[in-house]
């Protein structure tokens, strides 16, 4: 009895001590603070602001997560994807997890919840599609995904990082190149007399962008696999600022910053757009998110004015982080100072293959007979593996995992070019020249 006693009494301390240090971990945490602002031309801008998001199962301090989505040809993808986006990210991260390793989990579920949206969006046969830029912070660690051409900046004392990706045909030969090579045409429109005019866009549907979601008029070469960044602030927070085109076509990063500092994330968020449409005028919807992550002991966010020489260690840490061993040149201050943002990951490849599987530090927490991609249960016998088909597995062989359901492997054979899931059309880029999308 005594022996028992003992033990329950350890047991409750342990928990006790458990407990109080979860209680310090939250308090070191930073606190979020976001707003919003907006001015619509079309009404295809849709913002998702959830600074406390509980985990499931149950416990843990929650997390926070932010999107925009820029809707073209109507708001139907929009709506959608910002109605279920999150929880099917969510739904792809395995029960269970402790903090790093539900941070480690993190790119590999928004890549599975990003294309989940998309192939779920396809039975509502809606031709509209959407851009999304995604944002994930969970303390000082800030996961970003993003398809289309909405960017994600930060500040961090005084230094401006890119976070997200622009998936314009004009910023990038290799995902011209991506879609050629699966059947798609890229092209200016042509005008009468031959002449080519406006940006690069894939035919038919003329849209500008090379990823996004929906789009089904366009070809299942427009694909929904983003690009991911996650990175980890140092103990001085930072700020965030999410934005469609309406502004980052009309302000540098730099001037959105500098127009909005030391103002509250609403009142910073109205301020930048009101400066986009006073350079550019309302040509488009224009949004924008702040975000400010703040520091426990900081009363209130603040940002520093942006110091220019941090640019060069930036570029020489975060951008180039293969090189990173490589002798610096740099000022010998500049090689001493220590990391302001520490990149933990960064994956922009269009292949599902790659992105479901390969080099993830928790590869083997995913159950075995899940459908990676919409999370069904597989009876034995019925999954495809994401290998199948491939002609430089290297050591990978078809009958290893993760496993994707019929459906699922279909939607990844269209991505890739290797069929046709929708009944595509064909036109003259001339007559269409008056139906093009917009973005």
């Amino acid at each position: 009895m005594a022996a028992a006693a003992m033990a329950e009494a350890v047991g409750a301390s342990a928990e006790r001590a458990s407990a109080s240090v979860g209680e310090r971990e939250r308090e070191r945490r930073p606190s979020v603070a976001a707003g919003q602002a907006c001015r619509a031309k079309k009404g295809e801008d849709f913002a998702l602001l959830k600074p406390a998001c509980e985990r499931l199962p149950a416990g843990g301090a929650p997390f926070s997560a932010f999107a925009l989505f820029d809707g073209h040809n109507g708001s139907g993808a929009a709506v959608y994807a910002k109605e279920n986006l999150l929880s099917n990210v969510m739904c792809c991260v395995p029960a269970d997890l402790s903090g790093d390793e539900w941070l480690a989990a993190l790119p590999r579920a928004l890549v599975a919840g990003f294309v989940k949206t998309d192939k779920d969006f396809q039975t509502r046969a809606h031709s509209s599609g959407t851009t999304v830029t995604f944002v994930i912070i969970d303390g000082y660690v800030v996961t970003v995904a993003s398809v289309g051409d909405s960017r994600c900046v930060l500040e961090a004392e005084g230094t401006i990082y890119h976070l997200s990706a622009d998936h314009r045909f004009d910023a990038s030969e290799e995902e011209v190149g991506r879609v050629t090579e699966c059947g798609g045409e890229v092209g200016r429109l042509n005008v009468v007399g031959g002449a080519e005019i406006g940006p690069l866009r894939c035919w038919p549907g003329g849209l500008c962008l090379s990823r996004s979601i929906g789009d089904q008029d366009v070809g299942e070469f427009i694909i929904p696999v983003p690009y991911v960044k996650q990175i980890k602030l140092s103990s001085a927070g930072g700020r965030i600022i999410i934005s469609s085109d309406g502004v980052w076509d009309a302000l540098t990063a730099d001037t959105a910053f500098s127009c909005a500092r030391g103002l509250s994330p609403e009142a910073a968020a109205d301020q930048i757009v009101k400066e986009a449409i006073a350079s550019k005028g309302l040509r488009d919807d224009t949004t924008c998110i702040v975000i400010d992550i703040i520091p426990p002991e900081k009363l209130s966010p603040t940002v520093q004015p942006a110091k220019k020489a941090g640019k060069g260690l930036f570029k020489n840490i975060f951008y180039k982080k293969a090189t990173s061993d490589s002798p610096c040149h740099a000022d010998k201050d500049q090689c001493t100072r220590p990391d302001l943002v520490e990149e933990v990951f960064e994956d922009g490849c269009p292949s599902l293959s790659r992105r479901l599987d390969s080099e993830y530090p928790v590869r083997n927490m995913f159950k075995l007979f899940i459908c990676a991609i919409c999370q069904a249960e597989l009876e034995s016998g019925q999954g495809i593996s994401i290998h199948e088909g491939l002609s430089k597995s290297g050591k990978l062989r078809p009958w290893d995992g993760p496993f994707l359901c019929h459906s699922c492997q279909e939607k990844k054979e269209a991505m890739e070019g290797k069929r046709h899931s929708r009944e595509w059309y064909s036109c003259d880029k001339v007559t269409i020249g008056l139906y093009i999308t917009e973005v």
